[in-house]
This record gives structure tokens, sequence and C-alpha cells, in this order.
């Protein structure tokens, strides 16, 4: 209240007012132009302690601070901090300034009550010396506790008594650090001798750092007056009368505003360090330092610097590798860092509810003792994990189950209302098959979840065995059938093509031709095809389409086994919203938030129907819907595995799929349990030992099968084998280019001749038709080693001879008399002579010859049919 008069009474009269020692955060919300703060304000110091908790990552910090505006002020801005490093600050502990011993020694033992071990104190020298020596007194000064002192502490701490100082061993401070040089020794070594000149009988007093800007803030005031030219300082009275000390007749001075001007610019490099207002109102940030109290003195481990956070030492502040800080000496003589919490007392356990369950006992189990109204025992598979869990917490920890039961050993109330009981402080904590769920974590924390989470939908399953006459049908899709069968014809013709000249087994009349082609193609589906292949480009095709052939059938296999091994157990709903159509009705556990789900997927409440048990939930499908039964059951993993475990082959799941987060602990919110707990509980979720439980709680489960979701599976489609049918058809397509190739490069000859004489283009085609029937007499599979030449016999056309008979044949012709009714002769290419007719050969003028190519040698073989002609 004085400093907050005094600055309004210079912003009145115009005149600067510099504080060295009024630290308060509030001071400068003021906003007043003539005031300045020449010193570090309260509200920097709170970034160096939050970088001290951060660092030791401690969760949880009590500020205990004075009851007036210099306490007060600093409080939001340390809590902010605090938070933004998500650590709690679970009570607020506020020291009068006129309190007692006795009132100190009751607060401090409502703190020794708490679990949080961590205490920054903010609060004049004289009355934190109390608390810390009544805190001693009691033994809060031991292993395991963590004091901070704010910079109003540390600054005077050389102003304590022995007897005093020695009760705060190991306590940790913040102070703005001063920057030693040539200057400031020779400063401190005068002040100390002008000091014991005027008060010899104080011995061991040194320059603080309150002190060192008191200094500074009289040199700025005389630069600012010297820079200002304001040598006679005056001031102009007002015109109001009144009584005499009256504050309105206060004068304003006549170079305030140049003076604040020329003091606000003031800059240079005073005891303390760099001298700068920031604002015109409070000294800009500095370098803090770290301190720790051993023995008879004070010990520096670190510092804090803006820009960095904690360095061990400035030279280092921007290595790595080096330690944020040095060695420390904790209270209670010790070097351990201390976790910052533990059990509020020792002796006393922590109180862990347990549910009362009717149904799935395995989870929980209690059994009541009518007598003694209390728990006789109580087991289950939860408890067994959380004894598992509190085995490998970094320290002991005392426990007991209590049901949340009534006196007649009965559910006090539902999950909901039993994680309540903890946001109540009823219970420490809760042990059971409690869901992670969201509405519940906003006013408790739950560790890592020990269960696998998410909620499935269980349904009967239908034999459907022998039911399908067609099944054989459904391993590939129509697409995929007609594709494959096309893809068959398709190979036998391209097969015919390629073979029908050279093999004997791809001749003869049209149905024996098409019967065999079409043979061959669909006997590589079961690799039974006797016909021998010549062609090389044949047998190129062949392997080609017996690796597609291959895949095919194997992938048929497969998807027909599979589909008779389902087929036979169908679930009798496969989708959620087929419920909703039918207004079927719907189970769930009671008490469990799937009824909330339920609701969410629009399902009316009269289609929603409890169960307890296992053995309630097989009873509720057995009636079925239509008798106030149920057709599907949605519950979480844990139960559906249980419930398949106990009703194997009866039931299986389908989709869909609800995500959660599983069964996890709760304790209070903020507690500084969760993190140990949730650490322990993955350790023992990835041993051997969460196995060992899982066996000896759920023996049946092992022995089930397992059953797939998707009880339908997808028939094979063209997608999954286009890319095969694609290299079939480019390895055919390329056998037939390069046969049609090789043929007419064979028949060159006669395609030259069609040139020669004007034949109509299907003239053409038929003559080529022919050609191709023909067997190729030059393949080896044809040829003959019992003799090396052929005789030809030629024969005049309409009983006359023919113009060209005189002409010796080609040695290396030869007919097949035994192909067809033909008669041919050869006639020289050289010596051949005749005129086009109409499209016919006419030597004689009596008949239609055809053209057709000589083997070799370029000569011609015509051939015409019989057409009554000898």
């Amino acid at each position: 209240m004085q400093a907050n008069f005094v600055i309004q009474l210079g912003n009145k009269s115009q005149v600067p007012i510099i504080s060295f020692s009024a630290t308060s955060p509030s001071l400068a919300s003021l906003q007043s132009p003539y005031f300045f703060l020449a010193a570090q304000s309260a509200s920097t110091q709170v970034k160096p302690i939050s970088a001290i908790v951060q660092h030791f990552g401690w969760r949880e910090a009590v500020p205990i601070y004075v009851d007036n505006q210099f306490g007060e002020s600093i409080i939001p801005f340390l809590t902010d901090a605090l938070q933004e490093i998500n650590t709690r600050v679970p009570y607020l502990s506020v020291i009068p300034s006129s309190v007692s011993d006795d009132q100190i020694a009751k607060e401090l033992r409502k703190l020794m009550n708490m679990p949080t071990r961590v205490f920054i104190v903010h609060m004049t020298i004289s009355l934190g010396s109390r608390i810390l020596t009544k805190a001693n007194e009691l033994g809060m000064m031991s292993q395991g506790y963590v004091w901070i002192m704010t910079d109003m502490m540390t600054a005077l701490w050389q102003s304590i008594n022995a007897s005093d100082f020695d009760s705060m061993q190991g306590v940790l401070g913040v102070r703005s650090y001063v920057p030693k040089s040539k200057t400031l020794e020779d400063f401190q070594l005068r002040w100390k001798r002008k000091f014991q000149q005027e008060y010899p009988d104080d011995f061991n007093v040194e320059l603080n750092i309150l002190g060192l800007w008191a200094y500074d803030a009289t040199v700025a005031l005389a630069m600012a007056i010297e820079k200002a030219g304001t040598e006679n300082l005056r001031f102009k009275k007002t015109n109001i009368s009144g009584k005499r000390g009256d504050l309105e007749t206060i004068g304003v001075s006549e170079n305030g505003p140049r003076l604040i001007q020329k003091l606000s610019n003031t800059n240079f490099n005073g005891m303390s360090g760099d001298f700068r207002f920031v604002n015109r109102s409070q000294l800009q940030s500095s370098v803090f330092q770290i301190i720790n109290v051993n023995g008879n003195g004070e010990k520096r481990v670190g510092f804090w610097i803006p820009k960095n956070g904690l360095v061990r030492n400035l030279e280092l502040k921007n290595s790595t590798s080096e330690p944020k800080l040095g060695p420390i000496i904790w209270p209670g003589d010790t070097a351990s860092v201390p976790k910052g919490w533990e059990l509020p007392s020792k002796g006393k356990k922590l109180k862990i509810g347990v549910p009362v369950k009717v149904g799935f006992k395995e989870f929980v189990e209690v059994e009541w003792d009518s007598t003694t109204e209390k728990a006789k025992s109580i087991k289950g598979y939860s408890i067994d994990v959380f004894d598992a869990v509190m085995e490998k917490m970094p320290y002991a920890v005392d426990y007991e189950y209590v049901a949340f039961a009534t006196r007649d050993g009965k559910a006090a109330g539902t999950y909901n209302d039993l994680t309540e009981q903890v946001y109540y402080g009823n219970y420490d904590a809760v042990v059971g098959d409690t869901t992670i769920v969201a509405n519940r974590s906003l006013f408790v924390d739950f560790t890592m979840p020990y269960t696998e989470s998410g909620v499935w939908m269980v349904v009967p399953i239908k034999d459907n065995k022998d039911k399908n006459a067609w099944v054989f049908l459904k391993p590939l899709t129509w697409d995929l059938w007609a594709t494959s069968g096309c893809f068959f014809v398709f190979i036998g013709f391209v097969v015919w093509i390629l073979e029908h000249r050279i093999n004997e087994d791809f001749r003869g009349p049209p149905a024996h031709q098409i019967g065999t082609s079409f043979w061959f193609s669909f006997s590589t589906m079961v690799f039974a095809h006797r016909e021998r292949v010549m062609s090389n480009l044949a047998r190129f095709v062949v392997i080609i389409w017996c690796f597609v052939v291959l895949i095919l059938t194997q992938s048929y296999t497969a998807s027909l086994t599979s589909l008779l091994t389902v087929e036979q157990l169908q679930p009798t709903v496969t989708d959620i919203s087929d419920l909703l159509k039918r207004r079927e009705n719907v189970g769930f556990l009671d008490g469990s938030f799937v009824e909330g789900i339920l609701l969410g997927l629009r399902f009316d409440k009269s289609q929603l129907k409890k169960y307890k048990c296992p053995k309630e939930l097989d009873e509720l499908f057995a009636k079925g819907s239509a008798n106030g039964g149920i057709s599907a059951a949605l519950d979480e993993i844990p139960y559906i595995k249980l419930f398949l475990a106990k009703y194997c082959g009866k039931y299986t799941t389908v989709e869909p799929r609800f995500k959660t987060d599983g069964f996890g602990f709760v304790f209070p919110k903020g507690s500084p349990f969760v993190a140990d707990v949730s650490r322990a509980v993955l350790n023992v979720t990835q041993s051997d030992k969460m196995e060992q439980i899982e066996k000896s709680w759920f023996k049946k489960e092992t022995t089930c099968p397992d059953f797939n979701p998707s009880v339908s599976p997808n028939s094979l489609g063209l997608e999954s084998f286009w890319g095969l049918f694609l290299i079939a058809a480019v390895a055919s397509i390329s056998a037939l280019i390069i046969f049609g190739a090789m043929f007419l490069y064979e028949q060159r000859h006669v395609l030259l001749q069609f040139h020669s004489f004007e034949t109509s283009i299907w003239r053409r085609i038929l003559i080529m038709s022919r050609i191709f029937d023909q067997k190729d007499l030059n393949s080896h599979t044809f040829k003959k080693t019992e003799s090396s030449t052929c005789s030809v016999h030629s024969m005049g056309v309409s009983g006359s001879s023919s113009p060209n008979s005189n002409c010796p044949p080609s040695p290396s012709s030869c007919s097949n008399q035994t192909d067809s009714a033909e008669f041919v002769f050869f006639v020289d290419q050289g010596r051949f002579s005749g005129h086009m007719h109409g499209g016919d050969i006419t030597p004689t003028g009596s008949a239609s010859p055809e053209i057709v190519p000589s083997p070799e040698r370029s000569s011609i073989e015509l051939a015409n049919r019989t057409h009554g002609h000898n």
C-alpha cells in the first residue's frame, strides 16, 4: 500500500519514483510513466524455479507465501509457469505476516499429511527463517523433502543467525547473478571499509544485490539529470485552495517529463551488471544463479539463462553434453534426488476400492462375511495384475482392498459411483475391471490399460453345412469365370494355328480338329494333355498358359477350402444395421458404458436388455428377440473372450468394432502414483508374469477356436488376376504375329504373283487359307528318310495336255496325293506363260487353275480341284 501511494504521488507531481526493493509485479501493472523499478521483478524468477522443477521431474509443488501484496503478486505467474511444464499445484499455503509459531506448526503438519514433498517459499527473510526452523523441528528437513527459496530470501541469507542457517541445510534457491569485475571488487572494499567505520561492532557484512541496485539507480538518475540539463529542479504551484498539508496543494515538476525520457534511455554497465530499463518499468531480465545451502555456507550449482535455460557453467552454455546442474546436497544430507512425493505418513495403508460383481467373477470376486459385514477375501484377474504391478514399483507401497459394497454384501453403486469415491477422497485408488472412458477421466486419472481394448458384437452362429449346392462356384466371381473360359478357348485356337501344318494330332476332319484343340486347352487345367507340341512358338505359349493355370487352380482350391469350412458356421446377424431395421433386441452388461453406445446408435431403450453374467447372456440368446431375448450383444473384448471360452462353438463376433482404452487402475486427479504405476503396468504386461496370470484365470480360452469376425470370405475377382491374363494374351498374340510373319515370308512368291495378276481379295484369302491347310512338307516331322526325291504326276486339263507339260518338275517338290482329291502340276517360274482373265489363269482357256506355292525354288504349284475332269 505504501508503494502504491508513493507511485501515485510521483505520478501526480511528475517526479520520477525509483524503487530497488519493491519487486512486486503488481506495481508494474499500475502503468505509471514516473515509476521505475531498478530491480528484477519478482515474476522473472518463476522461470528459473519452474526449470528446476522440470529438470528433476517433480509433478507436484506447493507454494508457501506470505499473506500480503508482496507474497500474493507472484503466485499467478508461478502457477502458470508450473502448469506449462505439467506440474500440478494441489494446494496454496498462505502464511499471515503476523503468524505465531503454533500456527506455523499447524500449517506444516497439514503439509506433512499431503503426498507432495516439493515446497516453494516466497516471503521475507525473517518469516521464512522461522518457517524453515519450525520445519526442521517437525522433521520436514529430512530425506525426501525439497525446499526452494525465492530471491528475496537468498539475497539476505547473510543476515540470518547461525542457528537458523543450520536448519536450512539442503535448501535450493535462486538469486540474480552479478558478474564479477575489478570495479565491483574495489567498490565492495570501499563500501565495507566505510560500513565498518560507521558500525565497528558488525562483522562479516556483505553488500547484497539490493545495495548494488540502489547504487546503480542513483548513478542512472544522476546521468539522466545531467543529460536533461536540469540543474535547478523547479515546481509549479497549483491554485487550489485548502488547508496546509493537503496533497492537492503539491506542485508539479517542470522538468519531470524531460527527466523520465532521459532516464528511460539510460544504459550503462553498472555494479550489478548491464543496467537498462525495459518499457520504463523494470530492469531487463538477467541471469539467475542456482545455489544450494551446504554446511556453513552456500554453493553455486548452476545458472539459468533466458535463452538457454539451466546450465552448469556460463562458459559452456551451448554445450549439450555438460550436466545442467552440479552435485546437490538435499535435505537429510543425501545426494539422492527426492522423487517429490511419498505416502502421507508411515504406517498408513492406501485404501483400494474394488467393485462387487454378480457375473464375470474371473476379474474380481468378493467373498462376503455376513457376520463381520466385511469382505472375507478379494481375488481375481484384476487383483493379481495389480499385485504384480505393485511388486514392480521402485518403492514399497502398503495397501489394502476394500469392497465397494453395502452391509449385506451387494454392490453399493455403479462403476461411475465407484470412481467418484476416489474423487471425493473416500478411496485412494480403484482396482477392477474399470474401463477408461472420457467422462470418468474428467475427475480421476487412469493408468495405462492392462487389457486389450475395444467393444465387439457377439451373435449366435448357425450350421449351413450341405445347404448350398453351388458353393463350388463361389471361390471365383462371374467375371473371372467368364474370362478364364474365354482364355481356354483362345489358347486352344492359338495352339491349333501354330501346330496345324506340322502336327498330325491337330489335323484331320474339322470336328476332330476342334475337339482336339479344346481338349488340349482344357486338359491343361489338370495337366492331363497328351498331345505333343512340335512348334517352339506353341511350346512358349503353353508354358506361359500352364503357369497361369497353376496359379488359378491353386487359388481356387484354397478359396474353396475356406468356403467349405466357413460356410458351415454362419452368423445369424452380420451387421448392426440389420438389427436396427428389424428392431431386434440387443444385450449389454449391466452397469456398463456400452448402453450409451447403443443409445447413440439410435436403438430404442425398449430394445436393450441387461445381463449380469455369461449364463444370463446365453439364456437371452436362447430365447431369441421374438420371445423377449436378444439377437446380439455388445460388450468389451475381455468379457467377450471369456463368454466365447465358456460357450465354445455357439457364438462368434462380427462387425462393428468400437475402440476403447481397455481396463485401467483409477487414482485421484494429478496423483503422482499414476506415472510410476503406468510404467509398472508396462513392465508386467510385457513380461511372462502376465501370461501366467491369464492362464490361471482363463484356462478354457486356450481350447476355444479363434473365430474370425469376417465370417464370409470374399470371392476371388478378375482384379486379382488380370496381370496373369495380360501376360498370357501378350505371349499368345506375339506368337501368332511371329508365326504369321514367317508364313507370309515363306509364301512371298505367291504374294508376288498376286500383284502380277488381278486376283480379288477374297480369292487371295481363299488361296492362302488352302495353302495354310496343307502340310508343311519342309517340317522335320514330315521328312522321310527312305527317299530323297519324290515323283510328280501331271495331267492335262479337260482331257488335253497342258501347254507346259514339257517342263520338267521341280526336283524338291512333291505332291501329297493322299490329303485331297486334287491333281497338281508344276510350271517353272521363268517359263510360265498365260494371262489372267476374270481372275483365272487360262493357258488353254478351258480351266480355272489355282496358284499354289511350291515348297522350294520359287516354283508355282497350280492346283485344281476336279470338276468332272480326268
